[in-house]
């Protein structure tokens, strides 16, 4: 009895361990849970959701309510010829979203219409369900934002990840390597970024002004491409410096007070003529 009893009582304790470890695991389950992202009728109208998505950075659900293809429907059928091909864009977007391998995409079926709105009922799903809102559309972002409804707003994503210098734009860039090529510096921006210059492999080991001329995406980062500044500057002064020849030597090819004495010689000889034929008259009239 007494081995039977102890059987007994370890069945019992690895019974409680089980509970207890399921208990204790069951909260963390439900927390896990995705939270539900619903997107508005512009954001796939615009498209770029579908960069955003297939890059791996949308870990919750993308939750499309069917009020928001029946908007998109409405579009296709009724409005002008524009609004039509921008609406169908959306139509295929969502298709394109749903073929992706790795992202979760539901249709949230709330109604093909929306009496109240599309936004508004976008705003009332987020509040039931907990989740956010991914748009572009401006006021209903700033409604979202005062309802305290988290926001995914592509163009923000757009302009965070935005160059920190454009073409054109100039800075100050310490030269620490030669480039693959021999007339190449090489320096770096502060969040790692490279920058080729050219025809700067004698400025190495020391600060330079640069302007930025274009930028290269690759798989494995960002790069980008100057020139120095001061190479352009010294341009300039040659091109201004050939534009102002021209113009200086325009008034001194022009000869105007040459032309002044043959005037005088001409007015002259007439004189004398006259004077002659003066002269000559008065002689016959003497003689007769």
């Amino acid at each position: 009895m007494e081995l039977s009893q102890l059987v007994i009582v370890a069945v019992v304790l690895v019974l409680l361990a089980e509970v207890t470890y399921l208990v204790a695991k069951l909260p963390r389950q439900i927390n896990s849970k995705k939270r539900m992202i619903f997107v508005d009728t512009s954001v796939l109208i615009d498209g770029r959701i579908m960069s955003v998505a297939s890059s791996g950075f949308i870990g919750d659900t993308l939750a499309i309510p069917r009020s928001v293809i029946g908007e998109l429907q409405f579009l296709a059928d009724n409005a002008d010829a524009d609004k039509r091909a921008r609406a169908r864009h959306g139509l295929d977007i969502v298709q394109e979203l749903q073929a992706l391998d790795g992202v979760d995409v539901q249709i949230f079926q709330d109604g093909s219409k929306a009496e109240e709105g599309v936004d508004e009922r976008l705003l009332k799903l987020a509040k039931k369900h907990g989740g956010a809102i991914c748009t572009i559309d401006y006021n209903l972002n700033k409604v979202a934002v005062v309802e305290h409804i988290t926001v995914l707003n592509v163009n923000e994503l757009a302009k965070n990840l935005r160059m920190a210098y454009l073409p054109g734009e100039k800075m100050m860039l310490e030269l620490v390597q030669k480039g693959q090529d021999n007339h190449q510096g090489v320096g770096y921006l502060q969040d790692g970024t490279m920058v080729v210059v050219e025809q700067a492999s004698g400025q190495v080991g020391q600060t330079v002004e640069i302007e930025f001329i274009r930028s290269l995406q690759t798989a494995a980062g960002k790069m980008m491409f100057a020139r120095k500044a001061e190479r352009q500057a010294v341009k300039n002064k040659q091109k201004q410096q050939q534009v102002k020849k021209p113009l200086g030597t325009r008034p001194q090819q022009r000869k105007t007070p040459a032309a002044a004495p043959a005037k005088e010689n001409k007015t002259s000889n007439r004189r004398r003529s006259v004077d002659r034929e003066a002269s000559l008259i008065e002689l016959v009239d003497k003689q007769q």
